[in-house]
């Protein structure tokens, strides 16, 4: 489970981005964005955001906010763009496979709400 591994670099991005920040006591949110076809699955990301706390003490009694990213692509033969789960990866139009990927991959911190 990498989950846990992109925990603890999440908690240690955030925390160098708010090294010299003076009046920060704690985190409150964390918001996150997954693409629906990335690596990283947000239920056991989710169950393992408490672990954040064991690494940095701003993070403790933070909440986590999952923003999910839909795969939506774009087709190489016909130029539709349409929802990659939804239709299999196969265009809709006119049944392609290949295709661009726009967007779905994407694991971003989005924004840290503190106290």
């Amino acid at each position: 489970m990498h989950e846990l591994g992109l925990v603890f670099q999440m908690a240690k991005v955030v925390e160098e981005s708010l090294a010299g920040e003076e009046n920060i006591t704690a985190i409150d949110t964390v918001v996150v964005e997954i693409g629906e076809i990335s690596s990283v699955v947000p239920h056991y990301f989710e169950s393992c955001f408490p672990a954040a706390a064991s690494r940095c003490p701003l993070f403790e009694g933070a909440r986590l906010v999952i923003e999910k990213i839909p795969a939506v692509a774009r087709c190489k033969s016909c130029g539709t763009v349409f929802p990659v789960v939804e239709h299999e990866g196969y265009c809709p139009d006119c049944g392609s496979f290949d295709k661009d990927l726009l967007s779905g991959r994407e694991f971003n911190i989005k924004e840290v709400l503190v106290r």
